[in-house]
């Protein structure tokens, strides 16, 4: 049962080919990334609900969201016992990193941030602000230079942990069917779960279910950060401070831990205007920040990595699958 449930060598393997391929390879086109199709599939069933009451709209947004990731999950696991019929182990192994490695972006992240950071430090904020639209809800050209380049810091702070921490958390839990649950669940909330009267009774069971299936790995992915930081040389214990006070000062649950952390550890002040201010003005926001954030998500992804597949090999040995 390779990439199915199953912990292990084999699952152990999986995640660091996944990872590899991401590094090396990037994302896949288009046509063929599964977010993509999650993407459409949302919206057939969102259109299919046509007018509803109130009620009737939050009713249907549990349909939409459980129907959703059942689908997501379910055909994942249908396509890998397909796979582990059909083909031997060399070739199941590389079918369920390459599926795994659709869940999660790291390369994606680090490109579009590094992007940003040469456009700051030439000083062509249009080009930021540009790039920013790619990655963030805001309304970048609404944003001060510095408010921009916060918005960027923000975005890789809180990238770690949808983008990253919590697909390879569930994969750690329940294979690759659980990276792809929850990569529906967090589709479902970019798409739908937000509280503007169109979406605010469709998008609201989506949006909660996000902040469940995040919430803990978020936290694990915060306290991993500071480790990181530490280790590049960012002071953690000034990180710790300022996620201690600031981490609930967001809307959302998980976000201000990684966002608070990386602001302490940077001693920066992160600002959503109107929203929430994180950190300490200790130094002024510039391009710099912006490298150093990038070096703290990767590493933070290493440990997090490493922290998984110590995971996955102690619950193979305690279920025998490890000798």
């Amino acid at each position: 049962m390779i990439g199915m449930f199953a912990w292990g060598w084999d699952a152990g393997l999986i995640l660091s080919l996944a990872v590899l391929i991401d590094i090396l390879v990037g994302e896949p086109p288009s046509p063929l990334h599964p977010t993509v199709w999650m993407g459409r599939l949302i919206e057939v069933v969102y259109r299919f609900g046509g007018k509803l009451t109130p009620p009737m709209e939050k009713a249907y947004g549990v349909v939409l969201a459980v129907g959703v990731v059942g689908v997501s999950a379910g055909a994942s696991y249908l396509f890998l016992q397909l796979v582990n019929r059909f083909s031997i182990e060399p070739i199941q192994i590389i079918i369920s990193a390459i599926l795994l490695k659709c869940t999660f972006s790291i390369r994606a992240m680090s490109e579009y941030a590094s992007d940003l950071a040469s456009a700051v430090r030439r000083g062509d904020y249009a080009e930021a602000r540009s790039i920013l639209k790619h990655i963030v809800r805001r309304d970048p050209e609404s944003l001060t230079n510095t408010q921009a380049v916060s918005a960027g810091v923000e975005t890789i702070a809180e990238g770690i942990g949808d983008g990253i921490a919590s697909p390879l958390f569930y994969y750690a839990l329940f294979g690759v069917p659980g990276a792809f649950a929850y990569r529906a669940i967090n589709t479902l909330d970019s798409m739908v779960g937000y509280k503007d009267p169109e979406f605010v009774n469709l998008g609201w069971f989506s949006a909660r279910l996000d902040s469940v299936a995040n919430w803990f790995p978020a936290r694990l992915a915060s306290i991993l950060m500071l480790l990181a930081g530490g280790l590049l040389g960012e002071s953690a214990s000034r990180g710790w401070r300022i996620l201690l006070r600031d981490r609930n000062r967001t809307e959302s649950w998980n976000a201000g831990w990684l966002m608070s952390a990386m602001a302490g550890l940077l001693g920066v002040r992160l600002e959503k205007p109107g929203f929430y201010v994180l950190g300490d003005a200790d130094q002024q926001l510039g391009y710099s920040h912006l490298n150093r954030a990038i070096r703290i998500m990767l590493l933070d992804t290493l440990l997090f990595v490493l922290t998984l597949t110590v995971f996955i090999l102690a619950m193979g040995w305690k279920a025998g699958l490890v000798g």
